[in-house]
């Protein structure tokens, strides 16, 4: 859920200074006339600045919940039920669609502002992060808590009733291993992102259990394609923001081993890993043909990226080799979504 890393990863919102406009010029009138219009002037300032305020707000909640992040837990989970939907031989289109994806939202929501709470000292010595609204203030601990707490324990719930006991189950375990277990370890060892990428590979597979109600190897497929999809994503985005990382005592990999080798091999590891884990569909007949043709053709050029990007090791300089950074994660946020939709479109229903 619930990665990932790079994200967000991407992330990605502020507000700016709330300006009004000048006054026009007037002629001279009297210091009581001047009163009135002061008094009339005054209210509309003040409401315009409440304004500014709200959207202020708004924005760091927006950032609080890591909105992009959750809007692709929501989507990635949406291809799970849609799956499992086909696998069932009914629509998709019903109300448990929009319970399901409305409890993992609030799941996934509750759980990266608990990371975020966890996270604020770390937060505010990187630069991509240190306007997070609790790493900068704006947002106090106490109530980034709360709001945390009160969004997973409600999502939880909402998915048990709604759903069944193994959604709200599985869903509140991938919570747990997020924020108790990856979170605290990202300082003491690079082996976190492995570790992280269990709850970040959840959502596909929660998905289909709020359709199904049960596990199911179809299920293990879409969870495999996401989990192994987070690697060469994630050793982008810590290769980009290595300097940043390191500044905050976070052990990626790119920190503990600045040659690269290491995150070159990982990503290409599973870079030529993703070709057949993206195929498990197709032997597990929930996807067809196309599928299976669009998945190669879409693996070869993650995996042509992922080679390029070994080229860090070599780089004249670190502009050039974070460009090579930069081209993989691009690549990597448009393969997942293009792989899902493909996916969704060649789905075989029974």
């Amino acid at each position: 859920m619930m990665k990932r890393g790079p994200e967000r990863t991407i992330q990605f919102l502020s507000s700016g200074p709330v300006m009004t406009p000048a006054a026009p010029a007037t002629p001279m009138i009297s210091p009581v006339a001047e009163d009135q219009a002061v008094e009339t002037v005054r209210p509309q300032s003040q409401e315009h600045l409440r304004a500014g305020e709200t959207a202020s707000r708004i924005a760091d909640y927006a950032e609080l919940f890591k909105f992009r992040v959750t809007a692709m837990v929501v989507l990635t989970a949406w291809a799970g039920f849609y799956l499992g939907s086909m696998h069932s031989g009914i629509s998709s289109m019903q109300p448990g669609l929009v319970a399901a994806l409305v409890g993992i939202g609030l799941v996934s929501a509750g759980s990266a502002a608990l990371n975020e709470a966890f996270e604020r000292k770390l937060d505010a010595k990187m630069i991509r992060t240190a306007q997070r609204p609790m790493a900068s203030g704006r947002i106090s601990l106490p109530h980034g808590l709360l709001l945390g707490m009160i969004a997973v324990i409600a999502g939880a719930l909402w998915l048990t009733y709604e759903t069944n006991l193994v959604t709200g189950t599985l869903t509140l375990i991938t919570a747990f291993s997020y924020v108790a277990v990856y979170t605290p370890l990202k300082q003491r060892t690079s082996l976190a992102t492995f570790i992280g990428a269990f709850p970040g590979a959840m959502p596909p597979l929660l998905g289909w259990t709020a359709a199904r109600g049960v596990i199911e190897w179809p299920a293990v497929a879409l969870f495999a394609i996401l989990f192994v999809w987070q690697f060469p994503h994630f050793m982008a985005i810590a290769w980009l923001y290595k300097e940043d990382y390191g500044r905050a005592g976070i052990r990626m990999l790119p920190v503990v081993q600045p040659d690269g080798w290491s995150t070159v091999l990982e990503a290409l590891t599973y870079a030529v890993l993703m070709i057949p884990v993206s195929l498990l569909p197709v032997y597990l007949h929930v996807a067809g043909k196309f599928y299976g043709a669009t998945a190669v053709l879409l693996g070869l050029v993650y995996l042509g990226y992922t080679i390029r990007f070994a080229r860090i090791t070599r780089a004249r300089s670190m502009v050039e080799s974070k460009m090579y950074a930069r081209d993989l994660l691009k690549v990597s946020v448009i393969y997942l979504p293009v792989l899902l939709t493909v996916l969704m479109l060649n789905a075989i229903g029974k």
